[in-house]
């Protein structure tokens, strides 16, 4: 597909989301991309969806790296495939401990995500997909939800009556990113040079990328002392809602999004204990899903 020697091939550690290789060419650093195997080539598993959609947000200059070579063809692996470069930057853990300051990583999360929201749908790769309401949105985590281990999850059904009784209105959908955080982020000199893992992108509501930004990085950092920052640095989870002009809708946002990675973490718990996915990290994160669905149902008590 490249037309080129490989060099090497190496699985990349970080993440659990899929399966991933730094690939050595002549001269040159790629990213391998590849579905699970003997998984139906959908949702999360659709490589190819993610390369058409990556390619075209580059396209319209949104640090998304770009696409070297993909296939819908089960060419890798007898998998389909997609190949892209590997980007210079450092992620957000060794940009934080170089002396860059958290508000100036969060200001240019921001703008990005302004360019990323301000790409006509047509022009996004998935512009022929119907766009996700927020009632959509509510029912697909609480899928989710209910096969999540239930000892963790019992006041679950609590927050998502909440959410569905206090839902704000719609705005005009958008290009989302669906899992918008540092993690998901390559920096250079505290500027986000890449943007990563475009798994669960869609057209969507423009409040929930800034407030998955808030939720996840306050709890990768953590700061009982102060609850409303975000990871315990100088960042108040509101200078996240002023820069991204979330307005009203943004306590609903944030419950909701507190909502669905508990229900990613025990959806994902409840695969891995079956046997079906095993990543032992998550039995770490059982104390987070009983959390999250209190914080959520705090925000909207």
């Amino acid at each position: 597909q490249i037309h080129e020697p490989v060099r090497d091939v190496r699985a990349i550690p970080e993440g659990h989301s899929g399966f991933t290789y730094w690939i050595e060419l002549d001269g040159r650093r790629a990213v391998l991309r590849l579905p699970p195997p003997n998984v139906r080539i959908a949702g999360p598993a659709d490589i190819p969806r993610q390369a058409r959609l990556m390619a075209a947000l580059h396209a319209q200059g949104v640090p998304v790296p770009a696409i070297l070579s993909a296939s819908s063809e089960p060419v890798v692996a007898a998998r389909p495939f997609m190949l892209m470069e590997a980007v210079d930057g450092k992620r957000i853990e060794e940009t934080l401990a170089a002396g860059i300051a958290p508000i100036q990583c969060v200001r240019s999360a921001i703008e990005v995500l302004r360019r990323l929201q301000a790409v006509p749908i047509a022009q996004t790769g998935i512009g022929d997909e119907a766009a996700m309401p927020l009632t959509g949105e509510l029912a697909r985590w609480a899928w989710l939800m209910e096969r999540a281990p239930e000892e963790l999850t019992g006041r679950a059904p609590r927050l998502r009556a909440r959410l569905a009784e206090r839902m704000p209105a719609e705005q005009a959908p958008v290009m989302m990113h669906g899992d918008y955080h540092f993690g998901n982020m390559l920096f250079r000199d505290g500027r986000v040079v890449a943007v990563l893992d475009w798994e669960i992108a869609q057209i969507g509501q423009p409040v929930l990328d800034p407030a998955c930004l808030a939720v996840v990085a306050r709890a990768q950092g953590g700061d009982d002392a102060h609850p409303g920052r975000v990871g315990g640095w100088d960042v108040l989870i509101e200078d996240v809602r002023d820069l991204a002009g979330s307005g009203d809708a943004f306590p609903w946002a944030l419950a909701l999004t507190y909502y669905k990675y508990a229900a990613i973490f025990g959806y994902n718990l409840m695969l891995h204990r079956r046997g079906k996915r095993p990543d032992p990290s998550y039995e770490q994160r059982t104390d987070t899903i009983l959390r999250f669905i209190d914080e959520g149902i705090a925000l909207l008590g």
